[in-house]
């Protein structure tokens, strides 16, 4: 069990700022832009605040990974979640929706920003940037609106894909997050809608 302690001004700037993109985006930030953020001269120094909120019980920091950074004052510790598994998401271009439930899995509560309303097995590669690879297992709470940047699970004409929203005063972009995969434009008059947010992701 940790102890709580007093942080500094700046710590716990990291821990808000860290919780912010949680809250906002469903993963938590890199060194380089936890760095990039503060203006630390390298990433060892945003390491070091990272090591210093774990020492301290505000966060954990899943080893080997580069958005591994969860809260530990959100929930019970002995809490799990059920969680339904519904199917696939493309991770590339859209792939036909599968709503069949095919498991129900059980999790830490503290492995997502939020509480998922159901798993979506990635499939494709154009997310890998934001770490989402081709066979995890993304968390989605339903939620038919979104902010700029924020990643969602959207239909697009009977289609369901994984992309960043954006809205601007051409109207809504999916945006991939590589290179080899380019946006795609949301025409007026297409059916669409967003399906919910990602709020996390489990690899197995």
């Amino acid at each position: 069990m940790y102890s709580m302690t007093i942080l500094s001004q700046r710590r716990s700037a990291i821990l808000e700022f860290i919780r912010q993109r949680l809250n906002d985006q469903g993963q938590s930030p890199s060194l380089a832009e936890i760095s990039e953020a503060f203006g630390f001269a390298s990433r060892s120094v945003a390491r070091k605040h990272i090591v210093a909120l774990t020492e301290a019980g505000y966060i954990e920091v899943r080893a080997g990974q580069a958005r591994g950074i969860r809260l530990l004052d959100q929930a019970p510790r002995n809490a799990l979640l059920e969680i339904p598994l519904l199917g696939r998401v493309a991770a590339g271009r859209p792939i036909e929706p599968d709503a069949q439930i095919h498991d129900h899995l059980l999790f830490d509560p503290r492995m997502f920003a939020r509480a998922p309303d159901f798993l979506l097995r990635v499939e494709g590669d154009s997310m890998i940037e934001d770490g989402i690879l081709d066979g995890d297992l993304v968390g989605v709470q339903r939620q038919a609106e979104a902010r700029n940047g924020q990643i969602v699970v959207a239909r697009l004409e009977g289609e369901v894909t994984i992309k960043r929203f954006e809205l601007n005063d051409d109207g809504i972009r999916l945006l991939p997050r590589n290179p080899a995969y380019a946006p795609i434009d949301v025409g007026p008059g297409q059916d669409f809608i967003i399906e919910g947010i990602f709020c996390g992701l489990v690899r197995r």
